[in-house]
């Protein structure tokens, strides 16, 4: 081999630490406390996370030792995410959603030694903590009451952020790290049976940041204020903590404020340019500033994700706000980003043909290979017709899960993702289901995707989900759980109508039901398991037609 004369720097978090704080430091991370917002700049949380990393040397964390966090989107949560890894522990996002044999499990499998807490969640986390079994101290952000959780501790210590940071000075003597150690861990409930955990590595995480911060990605500068939505939990909030730190793009931090309400007046007071969340928070804000006038003007882009984005919600807010909503995909496995609809050169913006590709699930990103397979697991053709499951593969990929091989996930290097659809021949990926919600009818294929998203394209319908259900003539047929817009009493009948004009007569579902609210999971998605386990005890009400 003929070799380089390149430095082997290795790609870890510290490096994008030290070159938000030294060559950003002026930027600011601006947190929504209640009715009032709290600053800090970029030098200050860099402190601030020397301080926090001092602290957990003292309290005898290691190299490799997992450290959870149970915490909002706000800026201690962001300190974590800077210290932890960069002194060589592993950060350990934990889903406040969880249910709570879930959250359990995950907390033990990943052998959490601390567990930092913002105090409003203190009551939550306070009833799984008997049974954390390696935790041996808590750290609750904020002065609110930790009574619940210093009676549930079981012997671990229940100690306060603030005193701990105030106790140590800044400089912090960071080590020298392996890129190809660990650096964050994840845990997918995406999955069949209990979480798997994917570990996210310091060169993965570099990688990925980079390729969020590409022009062909999502941009990200010094002049961008990111309002991370999605949580710090999901995906590490689909990886913005890192490229924005590593962009000097400021932050604007909602913390447990998601509702509609704050942070529509948060958006108007701080001016974000970039956004991140799942569509069902974007659907609740569509409205909302549809009946107030808020002032969006402010976004360049957001990025939006975790289920299909419906074509209507991108075309109402370009429509009404000016605002330009780009569909992205990826996976807790894909560290999160694989793909991003940004239409290619010469289909002029604005126009139809602009929206038919920003409707498709995304356009694969420098550094991720995707391939579609048959039942045989041979490649298909990227024709744009031929559908398969999707398979991804990349540096910042999964190549396995955290003591847990699943091998049935994994074939040759790639990882099966579990969805289907097809590919153009330029890269823009079409998913038509997860490989679990295909609904085949007497041998044929529906895409319980594209009904839900012609659904809700209909007015007086705010969310739809689509689920297979026995038939004795075609085997499965589709029924549609829809929740109507207030004050709408729009039928089946009418529904059947709207859809039978624009599919074939074949796809329309003849059984329908009329719901308060589609269930969601953990990070947002709609949770068809629970819809079909609500159907299989008859605890839907369903209409059948002609």
């Amino acid at each position: 081999m003929f070799e380089s004369t390149m430095q082997d720097f290795p790609l870890t978090v510290g490096l994008l630490f030290r070159h938000g704080r030294t060559v950003f430091g002026e930027s600011e991370v601006t947190t929504l406390v209640g009715d009032s917002v709290r600053r800090a700049s970029f030098a200050e949380v860099a402190d601030r996370a020397e301080q926090l990393a001092a602290a957990f040397r003292r309290l005898g964390i290691a190299d490799g030792d997992r450290v959870g966090t149970f915490m909002w989107n706000d800026q201690a949560h962001l300190e974590a995410y800077l210290a932890i890894p960069c002194m060589g522990a592993v950060l350990h996002t934990l889903n406040i959603r969880l249910f709570a044999e879930q959250l359990t499990y995950v907390a033990n499998h990943g052998e959490d030694r601390i567990v930092i807490v913002d105090d409003s969640l203190v009551p939550l986390l306070a009833k799984v903590a008997p049974d954390l079994k390696t935790v041996e101290h808590y750290l609750v952000v904020g002065n609110g009451d930790a009574t619940a959780l210093e009676d549930a501790a079981a012997g671990a210590d229940v100690l306060r952020y603030d005193e701990l940071l105030a106790a140590e000075a800044p400089g912090f003597d960071w080590p020298d790290i392996d890129e190809r150690a660990a650096a964050a861990m994840c845990y997918t409930s995406g999955t069949t049976g209990n979480p798997k955990g994917v570990v996210y590595s310091h060169r993965s995480t570099v990688l990925h940041s980079m390729s969020v911060n590409a022009a062909n990605a999502v941009g990200l500068t010094e002049r961008d204020r990111v309002l991370p939505i999605v949580p710090m939990f999901h995906a590490n909030a689909w990886g913005m903590p890192y490229s924005a730190w590593f962009a000097g793009a400021s932050f604007v931090m909602p913390e447990r404020f998601l509702q509609a309400e704050p942070l529509a007046k948060l958006i108007e007071s701080e001016r974000p340019t970039v956004a991140g969340a799942v569509p069902t928070i974007w659907s609740d804000l569509l409205r909302y500033a549809d009946e107030h006038g808020t002032d969006l003007s402010s976004f360049r882009i957001v990025v939006c994700g975790g289920s299909a984005v419906p074509r209507s919600l991108m075309e109402r807010f370009e429509e009404r706000h000016g605002v330009r909503i780009v569909q992205g995909w990826g996976m807790t496995e894909t560290s999160p980003l694989a793909a991003l609809s940004h239409p290619p050169l010469g289909v002029p913006l604005g126009t139809p043909e602009e929206m038919d590709l920003r409707a498709h699930t995304g356009r694969v990103i420098g550094g991720v290979e995707l391939r579609i397979t048959d039942d045989r697991g041979e490649p298909l053709a990227w024709d744009g017709e031929q559908v398969g499951e999707i398979e991804v593969r990349g540096p910042w990929v999964t190549a396995s899960y955290y003591r847990d091989p699943s091998p049935e996930k994994f074939d040759n290097g790639w990882l099966r993702t579990g969805d289907v659809g097809m590919v153009t021949p330029n890269g823009f990926v079409q998913i038509t289901d997860r490989a679990k919600d295909v609904i085949k009818s007497g041998g044929e294929w529906i895409s319980s995707v594209e009904l839900e998203n012609l659904l809700m394209a209909h007015p007086d319908v705010i969310e739809a989900a689509v689920i297979g259900v026995p038939d004795p003539k075609w085997s499965e047929r589709p029924l549609a759980c829809v929740v109507r817009g207030a004050g709408s009493s729009v039928t089946a009948e009418q529904l059947q109508e709207f859809l039978s004009e624009r599919l074939a007569r074949w796809q329309v579902p003849e059984r329908w039901a009329f719901i308060e609210e589609v269930p969601k999971t953990s990070v947002g998605k709609f949770d068809k398991k629970v819809l079909r386990a609500r159907h299989g005890a008859a605890e839907l009400e369903v209409e059948v037609l002609e």
